[in-house]
């Protein structure tokens, strides 16, 4: 029987939507997006506790579960009227089986996306993106997908502690099988001291797109996302977005395995998934590396709940704007008008 909540605990769906089973599709065929929980973290270096992830991204929220969550400026409810999203719950995944968890991952993830639906899954660390990418690609072809990774670590080491399998690995995995190309792979926020010179020329080697976050600062973020895009798309049929959370500055993010001083804000953060989402063909997504035993006041389970709507969000913009004028972030919602009162703007 099919769980919402981790294998081991709460048994809810993501703020109350409906539930289906992935291996039924059709519980989902209706679907836009399918929620997919993969609670494994046997790949962590570090602090472990991801497993947990996908119960607190679900549930961290102050507002009540019932499917429903208007957004602000862009003017859609995603979980609501302009998007069908189900939840498909957690898989059965086990930390001290990691090829066998990952097995399980890639055929749940590419039979959702091959019916279809786009795959969203929660992690876990980010082992997982190597299955994740892994299914999407069965279902549009290797090489047809690229993908935008937001991350503090390249996550391209070969073997580590021993192993080829883990949360430091699964990039140069997803290159080396040709699931997805080098030169349309995307990465920002990179920041720290690893990985060493032999892993950065194999990644030249590649043509790996890497934007350290002195790049960022330097150029702006939105000029590199601009740039990101224009690779993303040239010769790709859709684009994979991986987000882990330590890409935010542990201010921000404290509730993760590998902290590293100097990331984005949460803003930026947001910001980034909803322009990605609303403006690019998202064919697949993933949050990992949310470790709730180490976070506070719950600052990083509130921020991966609200990555994963920010990304549904842009989904309905992007379904609702179809060919007509494109939604702007510098559209304003409300308009001051001198004595307090808001005036509505027009955005559809």
């Amino acid at each position: 029987m099919t769980r919402y909540g981790p294998m081991y605990g709460p048994d809810y769906t993501f703020l109350g939507i409906p539930a289906c089973d992935w291996q039924v599709p059709e519980t989902y065929s209706d679907a836009d997006v399918v929620i997919i929980g993969a609670p494994f973290d046997g790949g962590t270096s570090h602090r472990p506790g991801a497993r947990f992830g996908p119960q607190v991204i679900r549930g961290t929220d102050y507002l009540a579960h019932d499917g429903s969550r208007p957004h602000l400026a862009m003017r859609v409810d995603a979980l609501g009227t302009d998007l069908t999203v189900r939840d498909a719950g957690d898989l059965e995944v086990f930390s001290g089986e990691i090829e066998r968890s990952c097995r399980t991952i890639a055929e749940a993830v590419g039979l959702v996306a091959r019916n279809g639906a786009i795959p969203l899954i929660l992690g876990g660390d980010h082992t997982v993106t190597w299955p994740d990418v892994t299914g999407v690609a069965s279902a549009h072809g290797p090489g047809r997908i690229s993908v935008i990774h937001f991350d503090a670590h390249a996550d391209t080491g070969d073997i580590e502690f021993g192993s080829l399998y883990g949360h430091g690995q699964p990039m140069r995995r997803l290159i080396e099988s040709g699931a997805v190309r080098g030169d349309r792979f995307l990465q920002l926020g990179l920041r720290g001291y690893w990985p060493g010179p032999d892993v950065l020329d194999w990644m030249a080697d590649q043509r790996m797109n890497s934007f350290h976050m002195s790049e960022i600062v330097e150029r702006g973020l939105d000029a590199v996302l601009s740039s990101a895009f224009e690779i993303a798309l040239d010769g790709c049929d859709g684009v994979f977005l991986s987000v882990d959370i330590d890409v935010c500055d542990p201010g921000h993010a404290p509730g993760t395995g590998t902290p590293e001083p100097g990331g984005f804000t949460a803003r930026q953060l947001l910001d980034s998934v909803s322009r990605i989402c609303h403006e690019l063909p998202v064919v697949g997504m993933d949050i990992v590396e949310v470790s709730p035993p180490f976070d506070h006041a719950e600052i990083t389970a509130l921020l991966g709940n609200r990555v994963v709507l920010e990304a549904l969000s842009g989904m309905a913009r992007r379904r609702k704007d179809g060919d007509g004028p494109r939604w702007s972030r510098s559209t304003p919602l409300l308009r001051g008008r001198g004595g307090g009162t808001p005036e509505r703007a027009q955005v559809d």
